[in-house]
């Protein structure tokens, strides 16, 4: 599943190797989508390890944000964050400094290549790591 803002799109999950797109789908919310279909979101599990063709530009913050903000990294790992939260963004990337951030801030139109997805769990502990926030509603 993708994030819930992301419910109404036609949607698969991500397979090593996919190439995807930062997109706006218009649906208050960014996300993945694959780059064979523009409208098809990609579904990234917790856990997923992503290599971006440039550093990652994410929309300006604050009150006097007038630039982007520039994460000086090409690779990420897929988080969800906040989970407890049942009406807030979830998808979030962790770039290799441990600075978070939430996919929608991430501007559209970023490409980025699926390097790696996460072990299969085996173990509860591991099944709750990975199991994505459930449809809000």
């Amino acid at each position: 599943m993708c994030d819930y803002s992301l419910h109404s799109i036609k949607s698969r999950p991500a397979k090593v190797g996919d190439r995807l797109m930062t997109r706006d789908f218009g649906t208050g919310t960014l996300g993945f989508a694959a780059s064979e279909d523009a409208n098809v979101a990609v579904c990234v599990r917790p856990g997923t390890e992503l290599s971006f063709a440039r550093d990652v530009m994410c929309q300006p913050i604050g009150m006097l944000g007038w630039r982007d903000k520039v994460i000086r990294h090409k690779t990420a790992i897929f988080r969800q964050i906040n989970k407890e939260k049942i009406a807030a963004h979830h998808d979030a990337l962790e770039f290799p400094d441990g600075q978070i951030t939430l996919l929608t801030c991430v501007r559209a139109d970023q490409a980025a290549t699926v390097l790696q997805l996460p072990a299969e769990p085996t173990t509860a502990v591991e099944v709750e790591a990975q199991r994505r926030v459930a449809l809000v509603g």
